[in-house]
């Protein structure tokens, strides 16, 4: 029987708040970066809401916060990773066969 239990509704919770918060950041530090003007302050505030998110997150799921039994941090990021990690592979494995049989056809 597979265990299905990293499927909670906080665990989902916690990787939907990280990864938004990472987006958000990353896409704060390209506006700030490349903007110019007002577009640039957009930026600086969309890094800083994400960096400010992504804080608060790990803090309150973390060992030292208050809902540290409800869900493992670093067990969720960490399958997380893994879990976009196969998916990247098999995603690169499939359009280098599509690449492949286009290719030699």
């Amino acid at each position: 029987m597979t265990d299905l239990s990293f499927w909670e509704p906080m665990n989902f919770l916690t990787v939907l708040l990280l990864v938004f918060s990472l987006l958000l950041f990353i896409a704060g530090v390209f506006t700030a970066y490349f903007g110019s003007g007002k577009s640039r302050k957009i930026g600086a505030g969309l890094l800083v809401i994400g960096l400010v998110i992504g804080i608060v997150v790990t803090f309150v799921f973390s060992n030292y916060g208050p809902l540290d039994e409800v869900v493992r941090i670093t067990e969720v990021i960490s399958q997380s990773i893994a879990v976009i990690l196969a998916a990247v592979i098999g995603a690169a494995i499939a359009v280098g066969l599509f690449l492949l049989a286009i290719m030699k056809s």
